[in-house]
């Protein structure tokens, strides 16, 4: 402890003797510094006003509950991002900055890294390509040996994802199909939850739904039938999970797990994160009670002890059964999602979800307090296409939505007129520092002439 403490006490004094000698030298950091925090501020700047003048990401924080102190946290990180031209405008958006700080225990700079990490994976692996171009042509098959799929949703409104890993034929699985395929074929289906499954249940829900309940049946899987090719295809997705996906994990339920299970898992979560481990619970055959705490009977297939059959599609997991399979569902979630900042939270109210299944009502929170307008073009023109004895209506519910589209823009151009106020502030600083900075250059200048002449003395 002494020694640590000597030699802190000499680097303490090494400074001050340095900034003794050279006194500008500190006001030149000090002054250095300022300038590069007004230059990050004015390209911060500049590029939200080409993203249509949003100034404040925690205008487009809308539905429900949030905390203030996470926003402050995704502002931050946004801003770090955008000064440095690392945020794409496809994931400039508040609930995906959101989940990489929370994977990150909100420690910005890790948080950071694990985004650009996953941009450059995407880039790597060519995975929008993936999302529009793949086609995984042995689903069919695949589904016979390996039964799994998304059928139906939680009691919150999110996705539900059900495994049936006991009965999963491996060998009959790598020779319908190879570990990349499936690797690819589990990249597009995370490509399409995102895109497609999590928007539209959010639309139903009229909340944001961003992670999915999972259930694993496990039934007679142990250490002897799951071979070394299973195990390295499982550490494989879980990778992708949770570096690239990070936190759409709600609560996975692990049933029916037995004594060989048990002793397999032991050497399955070492390989995973300490955040998702938090979120599993490993359950024995008395596990009905747990699940309908989460899932209601009419959404769990009657092979886990709920009601649903499917019969009529020849059963529950063979299709992807859920909010996003409805055609004008589908339809409207594609007009209003993946667009930047305009998220979930600046549309929740463009679709009439009480007239969609399952429609639940919103939690009470914090309002946007411009989060009432809305409704999408498609939908404007379907209304303007009602029979003649509702056109009078329908006309009036187009102009009105005209006249809120007006505010819209009155209120971007608002936005616009005070986003131009902060540049000029911004290059008035900009002068200021200049101004300093060569003001400290004349001193240092005379500071070192005094010098020479007082040593030629």
């Amino acid at each position: 402890m002494e020694e640590e403490h000597t030699a802190t006490s000499e680097a303490e004094e090494e400074d001050q003797d340095w900034l003794y000698i050279r006194p500008y030298h500190a006001l030149v950091f000090k002054t250095l510094e300022k300038l590069i925090i007004s230059k990050m501020s004015f390209k911060s700047i500049d590029r939200l006003i080409r993203r249509n003048s949003k100034t404040k990401l925690s205008r487009n924080i809308v539905d429900g509950i949030y905390d203030q102190k996470e926003e402050q946290y995704v502002q931050s990180l946004r801003e770090l991002l955008l000064a440095n031209n690392q945020l794409p405008e496809k994931f400039d958006d508040y609930h995906v900055l959101l989940r990489f700080l929370k994977m990150r225990g909100f420690n910005i700079v890790k948080a950071k890294e694990m985004f650009l990490n996953m941009l450059k994976w995407r880039e790597e692996c060519a995975v929008d390509a993936i999302a529009k171009d793949f086609k995984f042509e042995e689903y069919d098959a695949v589904k016979r040996c390996y039964p799994h799929g998304f059928h139906g949703v939680d009691r919150f409104g999110r996705p539900l994802y059900i495994e049936r890993i006991g009965l999963v034929d491996l060998n009959k699985l790598m020779q319908v199909s190879s570990t990349d395929r499936y690797v690819k074929y589990h990249i597009s289906e995370q490509e399409k939850t995102l895109s497609l499954r999590y928007p539209a249940c959010s639309l139903v829900a009229k909340k944001h739904i961003g992670s999915t309940t999972a259930i694993f049946d496990v039934k007679g899987l142990g250490m002897n039938n799951f071979s070394k090719s299973g195990r390295d295809l499982f550490i494989e997705i879980q990778k992708i999970d949770s570096n690239y996906y990070p936190e759409t994990l709600n609560q996975l339920y692990i049933i029916n797990a037995g004594a060989g299970f048990r002793a397999l898992w032991k050497v399955l979560k070492a390989c995973m994160e300490a955040r998702t481990l938090a979120k599993i619970q490993v359950l024995g055959t008395n596990y009905l009670s747990t699940i309908l705490e989460a899932v209601d009977p009419s959404n769990l297939p009657d092979f886990l002890g709920g009601t649903c059959t499917c019969s009529a599609t020849g059963g529950c997991l063979l299709q992807d059964k859920g909010p996003w399979t409805d055609q004008e569902i589908s339809q409207a979630s594609k007009g209003v999602f993946g667009k930047g900042q305009k998220s979930f939270d600046e549309i929740s109210t463009t679709v009439a979800c009480e007239n969609f299944p399952g429609h639940q009502e919103p939690s009470v929170g914090k309002l946007h307090p411009i989060s009432g307008w809305k409704r999408t073009l498609g939908m404007l023109l379907k209304d303007n296409q009602v029979g003649d004895t509702n056109e009078n209506i329908q006309q009036n519910k187009v102009n009105e939505q005209i006249s809120e589209k007006i505010q819209e823009l009155e209120n971007c151009s608002a936005q616009t007129q005070e986003t131009l106020h902060a540049l000029l502030q911004k290059q008035n600083e900009l002068a200021n520092h200049i101004e300093q900075l060569r003001k400290l250059l004349r001193e240092a200048a005379n500071a070192d002439n005094k010098a020479n002449v007082l040593i030629l003395k």
